[in-house]
């Protein structure tokens, strides 16, 4: 199998220099990028932006934006807004990675916001979905809150607090973990509050 069918054989749509070197069994750099050059030049490549390229333009913008920063995962807004919890429409992308940076790419927005290692290595509520890493919606709303403790959700009524108390230790936070008590009890009053409402 030549080199350009190794690279449509694979199910990615968007690839790292260090993704290239893998499929195509290449450990020298100087050779790694003559085969790239050769590729882009014969417009079998795209080349989004340094060191990232796609086979075509109907690429997966996800996996574009958790090929920039490794570890990264898709989060904040973008999960929040897909799963109803905020209403405004966002088109930058948002992920949580080791870098607090806002780029564009092949006119695809995106904010990466800076996660502590040990929060952002925890893969605890943060699913790989084919070729990227994505957070669940109380993975997400956790991020959140512990980036922006003032954030105002629109409608909490899709999480699940229990899984947010399961998942709320790996930040090391008390004061997170405490706004989160919080919101899950104005989220599901007592039986009590609801006897003398």
């Amino acid at each position: 199998m030549n080199a350009l069918a190794q690279l449509y054989a694979s199910a990615k749509t968007v690839f790292t220099n260090k993704d290239l070197a893998l499929i195509w069994q290449e450990n020298q750099t100087n050779k790694l990028n003559a085969k790239i050059s050769y590729y882009v030049k014969q417009k079998d490549l795209i080349r989004l932006t340094q060191g990232i390229f796609a086979k075509t333009k109907e690429y997966e913008v996800k996996e574009l934006a958790t090929s920039i920063y490794a570890p990264s995962y898709i989060s904040f807004e973008t999960v929040l807004r897909e799963a109803g919890v905020i209403f405004q429409h966002y088109d930058t992308l948002f992920v949580a990675s080791k870098y607090a940076k806002t780029l564009t790419i092949d006119q695809h927005p995106f904010t990466f916001r800076k996660l502590k290692d040990s929060v952002l290595y925890n893969p605890l509520g943060v699913n790989n979905h084919e070729h990227y890493s994505i957070a669940t919606l109380e993975r997400a709303f956790l991020d959140m809150l512990y980036l922006f403790p003032n954030y105002y959700f629109d409608n909490l009524a899709p999480i699940n607090f229990q899984q947010c108390l399961a998942l709320v230790e790996i930040y090391g936070n008390k004061q997170l973990a405490m706004r989160l008590k919080n919101y899950a009890k104005s989220s599901a009053p007592s039986i009590t509050d609801g006897k003398n409402s």
